[in-house]
């Protein structure tokens, strides 16, 4: 047991880095080829945090654990409100004023509702999760449309936009990139698949189910880019960052990582996921939408109170699914 343990651990710090190294080297490719920075924030690095949770459900879904990808989703997406934000919050608050975020935030509660819809039935059919994937291509393409039409060349005023470009890092040699790309590659697979093996045994040896597993130990350890990423975001004072990359993070969890369990692995799902976690998930999702929305002087202001309120939610939420575990 204690093998797995280190072995789930190992797969989970290699997944997280080889998914760093993957994004920078994707990036420093495309600054070799002239795509601007602020296109390569909006896409691969924006991305790029939700790298583990693709691998991670591509991998579990073909190995047919598909509970543990949707799991993985779901987790991750509550984790990243509840756990991720609401620590950023208690550390520093955060004072939001880009529009990009004020249109994201509503977006979400409605791709949450969706994904809620599709997996309310205990049934993830092949073309609910063609629909979402797809979903996925069209908001990458409207992000990009909007905010090319607003600049129109010129340089963005929108904080989160321009803070995005500035975390482009600086391109190495392009023999450099492609390197990176490659270890990305092969390393982001091979620990998916060693972090999935492992899940799966030690659920078995505990009585869990696939499900609470992708729910609680991958959730949280493959939402360690957003904690990372949101803590360096207050650092340097970019707070509009912290809250897109959480917000942006949770629309890919759905269209581009819940997605995959249904076209690769379509069928019946674990009822639970449909009666307790996509609806937790909902809630979580429409509190920060009510606790974003109270705002005055056309900024949001997520508290320390209101962090602290989140993060009571994370604490709820896993006392819900370790009791009626023990029962």
């Amino acid at each position: 047991m204690l093998q797995q343990v280190l072995i789930l651990a190992m797969s989970l710090v290699a997944l997280v880095w080889s998914a760093d190294k993957f994004v920078f080297g994707a990036s420093s490719l495309a600054r070799n080829l002239g795509i601007s920075p602020m296109i390569i924030g909006l896409t691969i690095v924006a991305m790029g945090s939700s790298a583990p949770e693709m691998m991670t459900a591509a991998t579990a879904s073909l190995q047919g654990t598909p509970n543990l990808a949707i799991g993985n989703a779901i987790g991750s997406n509550i984790t990243n409100i509840a756990l991720v934000l609401g620590i950023t919050a208690l550390m520093q608050p955060l004072t939001v004023s880009s529009q990009t975020v004020k249109r994201e935030i509503p977006l979400i509660l409605i791709i949450s509702a969706i994904a809620y819809l599709i997996l309310f039935d205990q049934y993830f059919s092949f073309s609910e999760g063609l629909q979402l994937f797809i979903g996925f291509f069209i908001y990458i393409a409207a992000l990009l449309i909007i905010t090319l039409k607003r600049t129109k060349g010129k340089k963005s005023d929108d904080p989160l936009i321009i803070e995005a470009e500035q975390d482009v890092a600086e391109p190495v040699e392009l023999k450099f990139s492609i390197m990176w790309v490659i270890v990305g590659l092969i390393i982001l697979p091979t620990s998916a698949s060693y972090l999935v093996d492992s899940s799966v045994y030690i659920a078995k040896a505990f009585g869990i189910s696939d499900l609470v597993i992708g729910l609680t130990i991958v959730a949280i350890g493959t939402s360690l880019p957003e904690l990372a990423a949101s803590i360096m975001s207050i650092i340097k004072k970019e707070d509009d960052l912290a809250l897109g990359n959480i917000i942006g993070s949770n629309i890919f969890n759905i269209l581009a990582v819940l997605s995959l369990a249904g076209i690769i692995a379509p069928g019946n799902i674990d009822a639970l996921a449909a009666t307790r976690d996509a609806p937790y998930m909902l809630g979580v999702t429409l509190l920060l939408f009510v606790l974003c929305f109270s705002r005055k002087f056309g900024y949001f202001r997520i508290t320390r109170a209101k962090g602290a309120l989140l993060l009571l939610t994370f604490v709820a939420y896993q006392v819900l699914l370790f009791s009626q575990i023990n029962n």
